[in-house]
């Protein structure tokens, strides 16, 4: 199945790298991330992190007059004195992320001991439960306002996701998010590569469709349409509703996997959430 989702994507890309037949995380990343520096040779590669902005003047400039007054700062405001406030038991957030708010490039992560990947809001709901406290719903409300602070916190940092070479169900589990995002899905029968590969830059309707790489890091996003700040399951939920598919639970076993690959592929790329798209 690896084989044939990598040669898949070099045709649909018109790569020369087509006689690839199988490659590693690393292998992958780099064919990836070439892949877009030369289908944007202009583009600086850190520029990627800001999604369609990077490589659509026009809504560049729409974005930039959003971002002089953004509209997640409430969030960002809210997501701090969650941060602030102690549990009933007396302990906080600050006991269960060591490195503090600024935590964010430490996610997704493979966790030995649990068998599986950990995202940053199955972090904090994981701390909320050991300290006595409700979880936060997945996509909306409250788990964004301190994903927001988190990730205003963690600006700056690099995309930094690691694949440990000493589980080898790290690895299943990559791969599994890999074959999630090649494969075709729903009464559209489209995938994520489909949009985002070939066809980015190009026009959807009004949309101009974004490049695959530097997609995980400007969240949780404000996005237009939902009036409000969302996270990044809820936009793969999003996705998949538009293809006519069936969503699947937000922070279950396919999302996480899947935010291991695709943040994996941006691996190098600042972040810089909580952002606004339209």
């Amino acid at each position: 199945m690896k084989n044939a989702l990598i040669a898949t994507v070099l045709v649909l890309a018109g790569s020369l790298f087509v006689q690839v037949l199988s490659a590693s995380p690393e292998d992958d990343v780099r064919l990836y991330q070439d892949y877009f520096k030369k289908r944007f040779p202009s583009i600086d590669f850190q520029e990627f992190a800001n999604g369609v902005y990077a490589i659509s003047a026009q809504q560049r400039e729409n974005w930039e007059a959003i971002e002089e007054f953004p509209p997640y700062e409430p969030f960002i405001e809210r997501g701090e004195s969650m941060w602030n406030t102690k549990f009933s038991n007396g302990r906080s957030y600050a006991d269960c992320f060591p490195n503090g708010p600024g935590s964010q490039h430490l996610y997704p992560q493979w966790s030995k001991e649990q068998g599986k990947v950990i995202t940053l809001a199955l972090a904090i709901n994981q701390c909320r439960e050991a300290n006595g406290e409700q979880p936060l719903k997945y996509m909306k409300g409250p788990i964004n306002d301190i994903l927001a602070y988190m990730a205003f916190e963690s600006r700056g940092q690099l995309t930094n996701v690691v694949i440990p070479a000493d589980d080898p169900r790290a690895l299943e589990a990559y791969e599994k998010g890999k074959e999630f995002y090649f494969t075709r899905r729903g009464q559209l029968n489209f995938s994520c590569d489909q949009c985002h590969f070939p066809n980015s830059g190009m026009n959807l309707r009004s949309d101009v469709l974004s490049p695959a790489v530097g997609q995980t890091t400007g969240w949780p996003v404000y996005r237009s349409g939902w009036g409000t700040l969302g996270t990044l399951h809820r936009r793969y939920s999003g996705c998949l509703k538009q293809v006519r598919a069936k969503p699947f639970a937000a922070q279950g076993e396919e999302y996480r996997n899947l935010e291991y690959f695709h943040t994996y592929m941006s691996n190098g790329i600042v972040l810089n959430g909580p952002a606004a798209r339209k």
